[in-house]
C-alpha cells in the first residue's frame, strides 16, 4: 500500500440513540461486536488480509502492525476501540481450508460506559472531516432505507423504515419498559426447514460414544465434538434482522457479525485493555427446559444439577486449567474464581469463571491482542486435552471443516486493545436463503450421547430463534 492509513475519530452524543448501537443494525453486511447496548458498529472494507494455516495469528498481527505502524490517527475521544480498528474472525483449525480474515471498516460507530464516537478510515489522500465521516455514516445508513439523524450538531441514530413496526421498535422481537428488554415471540419465517448437516443424529451418537471409548483408554480427558445443521429460508436471510433479535435476546453475550458469520457468544477468549487481559470460560451446560416441573427456584435447580455434578465441575476445571496454563507465560498476575458461578442464559446455565491477569512485557512489549490469541486458542473448552490428541480426533470424528465455528471473533485497535470471543452460538450464511448452524458439547467419561445430543438442540436455539425456526 503506497497511500498512508488515516483515521478521524470524533464524539456522538449518545442519547440521540437511545437503542444504542443495535439501532444501527440496519444492514446485512454490517460488521458488529455489542454487547447490552455497547460495543463497535463497522460498515464498508478499505482493506482485508486473509489467511490459512497455523501461522494465521501472527500472520495477521504483522499485517495489522505494519497497518497502523505510520498511520496518521486524529482521535478526540481516545479511549479502547478508537482510532485504527479491524474486525476479524478465524478458523477453528490450523488445517482448515477457510480464510481467516481481518476487516478494516471505512466507518465505525462505537459506544462505551455512555461514550460515543464515529471513526472515519481511509487510504485515500482526501481530507477527513468531522462533517465528511458524519455524511459517510449517512450514506450507509440510507442506503439500507434507514433514517438517519446526522448533522454538524448532532450524533447519528437509524431505524429501518422499510417495516413500520421497526420504526417503533428497533429491535423486532423487543420492546422497552422502564429500561427492560420485553421479549415478544417472534414471527415464524415461512416454509423455512432444516436438514441434517455433515452426520445424522445416530451417526453423531456414535461419534461420541466412540470419544468416550478414546477417553477411557487414557489417550485424552476431555474432547469437544461439534455438529451441524443446514436452515433452509425461502424467504431469505435476513442478516441484520438476526443480529438485532440476538442482541435483545442475549444481551449478556457477545453478538457478533464479521462477513457471513453472525451469532451471540457467552465466551469471551480474551479481551485486552492496556496491560490487563480478561477472560470468561464456560464448560458445563444445562437446558433451562429441564427445570420444568422441578421443585424449587430455576436457579436453584442449576446450582444443584450443574454445581453439584463431578462431571461438569471435573469439565470446567479443565477448561479453566488449559486457559490458566496458556496465559501464565505472559501474566505477572493473574487470579480466577476459585468457585465458577452459573450464567443465566435465555436457554441454557453454564457453569462460568472469570480469569483475569496483569500482561508482563515480553522481549520488551507487551503481547498483542493476536500474539495471545496464538497461544490460548483452542482452549480445552472448545476442542479438548491434550490439544493435539483431540484435534487429531475431532477430525477423525466430526467428518466437519468447522470453518469460523469455534474460533476466535472480534476486533482490535491500533494501540493493543481488543475483545476476542470464541464464534460459538452462531452460524454461516453460505447463500441469500441458506445458513449453516453450528453446536458442540464437551465429551468426558460419564458422557451420555443422547443427553450431548439433546444439549447441542438448546444450544442451536439462539439461531434457531432468530430464523424464525421453531423447533
Amino acid at each position: 500500500m503506497t497511500s498512508t492509513f488515516r483515521t478521524l475519530t470524533v464524539p456522538l452524543d449518545a442519547e440521540t440513540f437511545p437503542g444504542g448501537l443495535p439501532s444501527f443494525l440496519v444492514r446485512d453486511d454490517v460488521l458488529c461486536w455489542t454487547r447490552r447496548e455497547a460495543g463497535l458498529v463497522g460498515f464498508g472494507e478499505i482493506a482485508r488480509f486473509t489467511a490459512t494455516g497455523p501461522e494465521r495469528f501472527l500472520e495477521a498481527d504483522i499485517w495489522w502492525r505494519h497497518l497502523v505502524l505510520e498511520a496518521d490517527i486524529e482521535d478526540a475521544v481516545d479511549c479502547p476501540g478508537t482510532g485504527p480498528v479491524a474486525f476479524g474472525s478465524f478458523a477453528f483449525s490450523k488445517v482448515s481450508a477457510h480464510e481467516s480474515r481481518l476487516l478494516v471498516p471505512e466507518i465505525v460507530v462505537g459506544l462505551r460506559d455512555g461514550q460515543a464516537w464515529l471513526t472515519q478510515l481511509t487510504l485515500d489522500d482526501g481530507e477527513l472531516t468531522e462533517a465528511g465521516a458524519r455524511a459517510a455514516l449517512d450514506r450507509w445508513l440510507g442506503s439500507a432505507g434507514a433514517k438517519t439523524n446526522v448533522d454538524a450538531g448532532d450524533s447519528a441514530s437509524a431505524s429501518a423504515d422499510t417495516d413500520s413496526a421497526e420504526v417503533d421498535d428497533p429491535v423486532p422481537g423487543a420492546a422497552q419498559a422502564g429500561g427492560a428488554v420485553v421479549v415478544r415471540p417472534l414471527p415464524l419465517a415461512a416454509g423455512a426447514t432444516l436438514h441434517t448437516g455433515s452426520l445424522s443424529e445416530g451417526d453423531w451418537m456414535a461419534a461420541v460414544a466412540a470419544g468416550v471409548q478414546e477417553i477411557r483408554t487414557g489417550a485424552l480427558e476431555k474432547l469437544v465434538l461439534a455438529r451441524d445443521v443446514v436452515a433452509t429460508v425461502p424467504t431469505g436471510v435476513n442478516a441484520a434482522k438476526v443480529l438485532r433479535e440476538l442482541s435483545a435476546r442475549y444481551r449478556e453475550c457477545w453478538t457478533y457479525g464479521v462477513d457471513g458469520l453472525v451469532g451471540a457468544t457467552p465466551e469471551m477468549l480474551i479481551q485486552v485493555e492496556g496491560r490487563t487481559a480478561q477472560a470468561r470460560v464456560l464448560a458445563g451446560t444445562l437446558d433451562r427446559r429441564d427445570a420444568d416441573g422441578m421443585d424449587g427456584s430455576p436457579l436453584e435447580f442449576a446450582e444443584r444439577v450443574l454445581a453439584g455434578s463431578e462431571k461438569q465441575r471435573h469439565e470446567h476445571d479443565i477448561a479453566i486449567q488449559s486457559l490458566t496454563t496458556q496465559l501464565a507465560p505472559f501474566s505477572e498476575a493473574m487470579n480466577a474464581h476459585s468457585e465458577p458461578f452459573i450464567l443465566e442464559l435465555p436457554n441454557v446455565w453454564h457453569l462460568a469463571s472469570d480469569v483475569k491477569a496483569e500482561l508482563a512485557e515480553v522481549e520488551g512489549h507487551v503481547p498483542t491482542c493476536l500474539a495471545l490469541i496464538n497461544a490460548l486458542h483452542p482452549t480445552a473448552a472448545v476442542c479438548g486435552t491434550p490439544t493435539l490428541v483431540a484435534g487429531a480426533l475431532i477430525r477423525k470424528l466430526e467428518h466437519l471443516d468447522r470453518g469460523p465455528y469455534a474460533g476466535p471473533v472480534g476486533w482490535l485497535d491500533a494501540a493493543g486493545n481488543g475483545e476476542w470471543g470464541i464464534a460459538l452460538r452462531g452460524a454461516v450464511i453460505e447463500s441469500p436463503q441458506t445458513v449453516r448452524l453450528y453446536a458442540g458439547c464437551g465429551v468426558v467419561d460419564g458422557s451420555v450421547p443422547e443427553t450431548e445430543l439433546a444439549e447441542t438442540w438448546a444450544k442451536f436455539r439462539p439461531m434457531l430463534e432468530s430464523l424464525g425456526i421453531n423447533r
